[in-house]
């Protein structure tokens, strides 16, 4: 099984005073976008390793994003996100931090 196509995704970064505020530390979210390149068992397995789900919960957020088009995999603040999303990006998955 397949994951859709691969779409380009943009996420402005934050203001350096939004980094900052106290009150912000849970209004990002990691998002993870559908392709078709990558196959479940790939998509499970990064998900496990890079953002430290069991697999049942790698499991859910795949079948999420192959039919709904993306899942909220993972909230906080943008500095508690972008490691995440860079590891999934180096994976070659479609990943944004939007708010």
């Amino acid at each position: 099984m397949y994951i859709m196509k691969p779409r380009e995704f943009e996420v402005d970064k934050p203001q350096s005073d939004e980094l900052s505020s106290s009150d912000s530390s849970n209004k990002y979210q990691l998002i993870l976008h559908n392709d078709d390149v990558h196959t479940f068992d790939y998509v499970i397995e990064s998900l496990v390793e890079v953002c430290k789900m069991d697999v049942t919960q790698a499991e859910q957020c795949t079948y999420l994003v192959h039919y709904k088009g993306k899942c909220d995999i993972r909230r906080g603040s943008f500095n508690d996100l972008k490691p995440y999303k860079e590891g999934l990006i180096e994976r070659e998955l479609n990943a944004t931090i939007d708010r």
